[in-house]
């Protein structure tokens, strides 16, 4: 049995770097190599896709959470340890959060934004205290974090926001900090 579980949020794409799919792939081993299961939106495709094989691959538990309406999209990955068909989107979110311990956002789209706003704007009304972890490779995330400080100096959220999420550059740091959150 896995000792903790780590939701992973992250592209559906590839990305047009190549840092991305091996953050995606050091990340998936790490999980397995520290006891943990991967909770994610069990797509076979983009980063999803490789931090899922890579997770498999070295053994870790899976469990990968799809609307019906991506199945084909995102080309549902039916060999993980539980998979699950949701009605909608906002079903699959639920789902995904629900059966995780902590949040690793890796460089995604609009979907991979909506899932860290979602975990966001819920830990700061104070519905969860689960650590959030923004991977942030080859600065993807640079931009994002820029919209926070704007946010923040704007006067439309409090500094207090950027202490709920975590800023790393590495899977590697990643695992080193969520080894200390989650003991």
């Amino acid at each position: 049995m896995p000792t903790h579980s780590i939701c992973v949020y992250c592209g559906s794409r590839e990305g047009a770097k190549p840092d991305y799919m091996q953050s995606a792939e050091s990340f998936g081993k790490i999980i397995a190599d520290e006891g943990w299961r991967l909770v994610y939106g069990a797509g076979d495709v983009g980063l999803m896709g490789a931090v899922a094989r890579s997770a498999q691959a070295a053994g870790a538990e899976t469990f990968g959470v799809i609307p019906t309406h991506l199945l084909d999209l995102e080309v549902g990955k039916r060999d993980l340890t539980r998979f699950i068909v949701t009605e909608n989107m906002h079903e699959r979110k639920k789902v995904m959060y629900m059966n995780a311990d902590a949040i690793v956002v890796l460089p995604g789209g609009a979907g991979s934004l909506d899932e860290f706003f979602e975990v966001l704007t819920w830990a700061q009304l104070g519905l969860h205290t689960k650590p959030i972890v923004v991977l942030n490779i080859a600065g993807y995330w640079a931009p994002l974090m820029a919209l926070v400080d704007h946010a923040i100096s704007e006067g439309f959220a409090d500094a207090s926001l950027k202490a709920l999420f975590t800023v790393l550059d590495t899977a590697d740091e990643a695992a080193v900090y969520l080894r200390a959150a989650l003991s």
